[in-house]
């Protein structure tokens, strides 16, 4: 597993300090529910904790890490509620995604995407691995709509999701269901098909929350 808690390798900001961050807990280098001890990531990122409180205070108005009086500062433990408003949010962002790409070059965008499950199929039932190709379907998705906002506001619901799978992985085992439900959206938005893109992204996200809160 790749290790994000590692010295800088260039002049730390809290930009650059929040995005390993952001990694590290996505990855789940830092579980959920953990305390961020400021002095042990301060000697393992290289850094001062002037700019290392910075750039937790952006995880903080992210969402991604919470406050505890007298206590300190925590990485968030998703509830089942947590989990269905972060797909609230993804549903309203996918769903836009896709009416901008359905409103241009549909097609090659439907052929980008359909990639994805063919390399699920490809995954020899890794886990990991297809959750992780997963993530990028969705990541591709929004990115090929073109709106840097869309590609902004996703960010941090895609670090909760990451969080998410790592929960999820052992129902990844069923690989070609995974995969066909990629395919399928992939295959509707190469078609140019509003209703149906709609309806089975919907119907994914619907999946994943079952899952989710009834693990």
């Amino acid at each position: 597993m790749t290790d994000y808690i590692e010295p800088l390798v260039q002049e730390s900001t809290p930009s650059i300090i929040a995005d390993k961050l952001r990694k590290a807990i996505g990855y789940g280098e830092i579980k959920p529910g953990s305390q961020l001890a400021e002095a042990d990531l301060a000697r393992k990122l290289g850094v001062s904790r002037g700019p290392l409180r910075e750039g937790m205070q952006r995880l903080t108005q992210e969402g991604l890490l919470i406050s505890i009086r007298n206590r300190g500062l925590f990485v968030v433990d998703l509830t089942p509620d947590d989990i269905r408003d972060m797909y609230v949010a993804r549903q309203a962002i996918e769903l836009a995604a896709a009416r901008q790409i359905l409103a241009g070059e549909f097609e090659a965008a439907g052929k980008a995407l359909s990639a994805f499950g063919h390399a699920m199929l490809d995954a020899d039932g890794d886990p990991g691995a297809i959750g992780e190709l997963d993530i990028e379907f969705h990541e591709t998705l929004v990115r090929l709509s073109g709106s840097p906002r869309l590609i902004r506001m996703h960010q941090t619901s895609i670090i909760e999701t990451r969080m998410c799978i790592h929960a999820l992985e052992e129902t990844y085992l069923a690989t070609d269901v995974r995969a066909m439900e990629h395919s399928d959206l992939a295959e509707a938005i190469g078609a140019g098909n509003v209703a149906r893109t709609e309806m089975l992204l919907l119907a994914h996200m619907d999946d994943a929350i079952e899952r989710l809160v009834n693990r």
